[in-house]
């Protein structure tokens, strides 16, 4: 993978790339994942949410043979602004220790299925 980041514009206002170039063998994408555990839970606050939303994520990259290392883009819905910096920091520890970093987006909606939850996330990854 290699970032894109072109002098030209802006530099990204955190931790993401602005675009990440890839040849590609496979593709992988996953669903919109809430912050629910495997039992049920739905803990209060984003940076908890985001935390399972992530590792619910490893765990669909792990079926198909991949880990974060092959993400391409990361797509983040919060409910409030008040969301941010909790998914902020739950995706800096996602994103710890990776070479290339992922492009991503962060946008906020007025809600999901359920008022409990307040953040979601799906991601786009690939073989190399």
């Amino acid at each position: 993978m290699k970032a894109l980041a072109p002098k030209s514009i802006a530099p990204p206002f955190a931790k993401y790339s602005h675009g990440v170039e890839t040849e590609l063998r496979r593709v992988v994408l996953t669903s919109g994942q809430l912050g629910v555990d495997s039992k049920g839970v739905i803990p209060e606050g984003a940076e908890a949410q985001a935390d399972i939303c992530f590792g619910n994520i490893d765990a669909i990259l792990a079926e198909a043979g991949l880990d974060r290392h092959a993400v391409l883009r990361i797509n983040a819905f919060v409910t409030d602004r008040s969301h941010m910096a909790g998914y902020m920091a739950a995706r800096d520890r996602y994103l710890e220790g990776l070479e290339v970093l992922p492009a991503s987006t962060l946008v906020i909606v007025s809600g999901f299925t359920r008022p409990e939850f307040v953040v979601e996330i799906e991601v786009m990854a690939a073989e190399r």
